[in-house]
C-alpha cells in the first residue's frame, strides 16, 4: 500500500484455525484484498477454502492471528458483507420476491422499502418477471440467481461466494459466471469466491489464491490480467487456455504434496 492509498478492505495476518482440540485446519494464512478485487480460492478438498470465508464473515472465530474487515473485527462487520452458500436455501413457502426480502425483514426494514429493494435486486439478476413465482417453479440456475439477489439486497461491500455454481451443469455455470461479472460492474463489491474449477477461477478473478492442505496454507498466488468485462470469447482465447493449464499444473503439484 502506497502513501495516501486506501487501506485494504480485508487483511489476514498469521491466521490459524482449529476446532477445539482437533488438528490445525489453517496455518499462518496472510493476505490482503484491495477494494474491487475478485479473489478466488482453490486447492485440494479439506484445505480450508470455505473456512477462510467463514472466518472473514465472522461465522467462525479465528484461533490465532488477526483479521480486519473494512477496519473492523469480522464480528462487527457483518452488515458490510453477504454470504452466498453452495445451496440457494430458499424458503419454499415464500415467493421469489419475499425470499429476497427475508434478511431485510429480519433487520426491521419497512415493507415498502423491502419490496423496492427486492424489485431492484431481482432486476439486477434478470429475474424481475419471476418475482411472484415460488422456488419450485425455478430452475437450479434461477434459484442461485435469487440467492445472489438476496445477498445483494443489503448493498454489501464484500460478497463471499462458497461454490455457488458447483451443482450446475457446465453451460449454466458458464452463463452465470458471465452474469455475475455483469452484476459486479453495476454494483461494485469485493468478492471472495471458492471453487474446484480452475477455468471458473481464471474467468472470474483478478487474483487466484492456491491453498495446500493438512493443514491449509497459502501455497501461491496467480494474477489474472485479462481485462473486464470477460465474455465467452475470453474462454476461447489461447492466453486464457494457457493460464488455465498453468494454474492446473500448480494445483496438481499442490495435490501431490505430502502432508
Amino acid at each position: 500500500m502506497t502513501s495516501g492509498s486506501p487501506p485494504p478492505i480485508v487483511e489476514l495476518k498469521g491466521v490459524d484455525k482449529r476446532y477445539g482440540d482437533g488438528p490445525l485446519i489453517l496455518d499462518n494464512i496472510s493476505f490482503t484484498a484491495e477494494r474491487g478485487d475478485f479473489i478466488t480460492l482453490i486447492g485440494p478438498s479439506g484445505c480450508g477454502k470455505s473456512t477462510v470465508l467463514k472466518l472473514i464473515s465472522g461465522l467462525n472465530p479465528i484461533t490465532g492471528g488477526t483479521i480486519v474487515v473494512d477496519g473492523l473485527e469480522p464480528s462487527k462487520a457483518v452488515e458490510k458483507l453477504a454470504f452466498v452458500f453452495q445451496e440457494p436455501t430458499l424458503l419454499p413457502w415464500l415467493t421469489v420476491s419475499r425470499n429476497v426480502e427475508v434478511p431485510l425483514q429480519l433487520h426491521g426494514m419497512p415493507a415498502a422499502e423491502r419490496a423496492e429493494i427486492a424489485k431492484r435486486s431481482l432486476s439486477l439478476v434478470r429475474l424481475a418477471d419471476r418475482a411472484d413465482y415460488y422456488p419450485r417453479q425455478l430452475s437450479g440456475g434461477q434459484k442461485m440467481r435469487v440467492s445472489i439477489a438476496r445477498a445483494l439486497g443489503g448493498s454489501p461491500r464484500i460478497l463471499l461466494l462458497d461454490e455457488p455454481f458447483g451443482a450446475l451443469d457446465e453451460m449454466t455455470r458458464d452463463h452465470l459466471n458471465e452474469e455475475l461479472l455483469a452484476i459486479r460492474q453495476q454494483s461494485a463489491w469485493t468478492a471472495f469466491f471458492v471453487t474446484h474449477s480452475v477455468a471458473e477461477a481464471v474467468f472470474l478473478s483478478n487474483r487466484i489464491l492456491v491453498l495446500s492442505a493438512n493443514p491449509g496454507r497459502l501455497h501461491s498466488e496467480v494474477r489474472v490480467d485479462f481485462p473486464y468485462p470477460r465474455t465467452a470469447e475470453t474462454r476461447e482465447s489461447p492466453a486464457f487456455q494457457k493460464l488455465v493449464a498453468d494454474v492446473s499444473k500448480i494445483l496438481r503439484s499442490v495435490e501431490n504434496l505430502h502432508p
